[in-house]
């Protein structure tokens, strides 16, 4: 039991710790265009993120499919590239489409971002024997923290969309600007330092 706590503990602090910028940012460049009446469709989006994580997370943790850190590090902020300027295009806010293409955007660019996860985890876990238990709790932290995030920059929205005034599509705009120009200095910084 002690275990499992150490590791969700683990997970958690790795989801909210600033050092992971990278994935902070990817939450809320999916988030952005969504506000608290919104909860059902972002319920949807946030899930098939954590599938598409849990998935690579288990299998690369497990050691069933390996990638070049180099190539996942420097895809992670690609896919906050890619999210945030597709919040540019959005039209309206009425989300009536069955399965959006941000929905497909979070389950696939989850699985590049468990296997950034994961490299962060088999670096924990060493020469370990079972590693399901860590690889669950480590999954169930991330998992914590990523929902308080999601609950954060939902407040902030309400702040600014509903007590503040700001437009609703000035703000997806403004917050999506900030995020691609952040991605950008990452994707160059990785780029630069990993090739």
């Amino acid at each position: 039991m002690n275990e499992m706590l150490i590791y969700g503990h683990l997970g958690f602090r790795h989801i909210i710790d600033w050092a992971g910028s990278d994935h902070i940012l990817f939450v809320m460049a999916l988030t952005l265009r969504y506000i608290w009446t919104d909860w059902k469709k972002l319920l949807v989006l946030i899930t098939a993120f954590t599938i598409g994580h849990s998935i690579t997370l288990a299998l690369s943790t497990l050691q069933w499919v390996d990638f070049p850190i180099a190539w996942v590090e420097t895809l992670i902020p690609i896919t906050i590239l890619i999210t945030a300027a597709s919040n540019l295009w959005v039209k309206s806010f009425n989300f009536n489409e069955k399965y959006p293409l941000i929905y497909f955007y979070a389950l696939f660019f989850g699985l590049i971002h468990g296997l950034g996860f994961s490299n962060y985890l088999k670096s924990l876990l060493g020469k370990e024997q079972s590693i399901l238990g860590p690889l669950f709790s480590f999954n169930i932290g991330l998992e914590v923290g990523q929902l308080l995030m999601v609950s954060v920059l939902l407040i902030i929205s309400f702040i600014f969309v509903s007590l503040i005034k700001v437009q609703r599509k000035l703000y997806l705009q403004i917050g999506s600007v900030i995020a691609i120009g952040l991605a950008l200095n990452m994707v160059f910084d990785r780029i630069y330092s990993n090739f």
